[in-house]
């Protein structure tokens, strides 16, 4: 049986609409389906408790009034900082939100979810996995799904739980490896991820031409960006999609 195929966005809200509200936060998602987004790109990972919530970094300093690493954190402990204020004003009040609240809004919504499972030093990629593959194939379709990450680990144990037929897997990379296709075939992945910045012109035909669809991060600048698509991008992550039309 043929691997289903997924039909990317020209353009993904990058941790939601983040050039306009904060960072991996349900206001940053109601953002961007606002700003027209079909898709959003956020990262998960585990509280101490084992609570998959929606967040970047290893600890709360840079995006909440908090301190402390999620290794150490229970969802009571998290919830009580404020993650909104430190953007503006006006987004004061806003808590950290659990991956189940987060699919919720995003089923409600329509969007499309590019999930990245997140692997800070010391982290358990196999329990992210586990904790978080089910509750993503049972709130959205097949069509409306990408699991991606950096970390092998993390992504063969998601492939362990389904099949290509039931979830489409990204390889994230800095730039684009030499060995890109055995990483792929590894986890049976559908896309490539790379920094754009990193992209060489011949690597990107490459890919375009085995039929990958090639994934590019962080770009906010379309002009600079241009050349990419003329090399065979199909979908660039956006902290300010309306900027590219």
């Amino acid at each position: 049986m043929s691997q289903p195929r997924l039909t990317l966005p020209r353009v993904m809200a990058h941790r939601g609409l983040s050039a306009h509200a904060p960072e991996n936060t349900l206001s940053a998602v109601r953002a961007a389906h606002e700003a027209g987004s079909t898709w959003v790109e956020l990262d998960v990972q585990l509280l101490g408790d084992g609570t998959p919530v929606i967040w970047h970094d290893a600890g709360m300093r840079r995006c909440s009034d908090g301190r402390g690493k999620l290794a150490k954190l229970r969802l009571e402990q998290a919830k009580a900082f404020d993650v909104g204020a430190w953007f503006s004003a006006g987004f004061r009040g806003e808590r950290i939100a659990t991956l189940d609240d987060m699919l919720t809004l995003i089923d409600t919504l329509g969007l499309g979810l590019n999930l990245e499972l997140k692997i800070t030093r010391g982290r358990d990629p196999e329990a992210l996995a586990e904790s978080v593959i089910p509750r993503l194939l049972e709130a959205l379709p097949f069509e409306r799904r990408l699991v991606s990450s950096f970390s092998p680990a993390a992504l063969t144990h998601a492939r362990s739980l389904a099949d290509p037929s039931r979830l489409a897997l990204g390889v994230l990379t800095d730039a684009v490896p030499k060995n890109w296709r055995s990483q792929m075939a590894a986890v049976q992945a559908f896309s490539l991820h790379c920094d754009w910045k990193r992209l060489k012109e011949k690597r990107a035909r490459d890919v375009q031409q085995a039929g990958v669809p090639l994934v590019c991060y962080t770009a906010n600048d379309p002009i600079a960006f241009g050349p990419c698509w003329d090399w065979g991008v199909e979908c660039v992550i956006s902290d300010d999609p309306p900027r590219f039309g």
